[in-house]
């Protein structure tokens, strides 16, 4: 059956408002200031949301702006995000922002094709700071997002890049902004990528649920 995307998502955010909020979009909340939006961008790769606070917060006390961050050394760098998943390759990342902002007079840039050229940014990290920085149109899609698109049969894609390329093309440009932000509250609560809660879902009776496994019941864990 073909889902009503616009229905799946207005459910969403309605169901997720209780839900913690991501990280990023927390110190978007906290500030309009681009350069904290990207540099926790950066440290929240592959990182738990309250490791990431937790890092930020850190280096922010010394570090609030690109000079700050330009007069610490990579291991002062380090110390401070530790323990961030790759926290080593992203101090070298942020150790060299501060130059490569240069290039754009000193502040974060307003385009992906630009973002993507800073040290550790991607298309996910860029089309993030686009929406969170700057309030403009664009798709973050991270493993969330691709995979519960893919669930719900909206795309048929094998990868986020894929997947972003489709939903430019597909879905309706009021949810571009506030996709990835209510499906990573949704993924990190309810949709998990290892035994989702399908049973606790508010879209369990018109979900797909393409390639998920059931949730085995405490009584099936017992029998087995």
């Amino acid at each position: 059956m073909a889902v009503n995307i616009s229905t799946f998502i207005e459910t969403l955010k309605e169901e997720v408002r209780e839900y913690a909020v991501p990280v990023v979009d927390l110190i978007a909340v906290q500030t309009n200031d681009p350069f904290k939006i990207l540099v926790a961008t950066i440290l929240s790769a592959r990182t738990k949301d309250e490791t990431t606070a937790g890092a930020a917060q850190r280096l922010f006390e010394v570090a609030p702006d690109k000079e700050g961050l330009a007069k610490l050394s990579r291991d002062e760098i380090q110390k401070r995000i530790y323990p961030v998943g790759f926290y080593k390759s992203k101090a070298v990342y942020l150790e060299k922002l501060p130059s490569f902002l240069e290039n754009f007079g000193g502040k974060v840039p307003e385009t992906i094709d630009e973002l993507v050229t800073l040290p550790g940014v991607g298309r996910k990290t860029a089309n993030l700071v686009m929406t969170m920085a700057f309030d403009k149109d664009a798709i973050c899609v991270d493993t969330h997002v691709h995979r519960m698109m893919n669930i719900w049969g909206y795309v048929k894609t094998k990868n986020p890049l894929e997947t972003e390329m489709a939903l430019r093309k597909k879905l309706p440009r009021r949810h571009w902004k506030e996709v990835n932000s209510v499906l990573v509250a949704f993924g990190q609560g309810t949709c998990r990528p290892v035994s989702p809660h399908c049973d606790q879902c508010v879209l369990q009776d018109q979900c797909p649920k393409k390639g998920i496994k059931p949730r085995k019941t405490k009584k099936e864990n017992k029998a087995n």
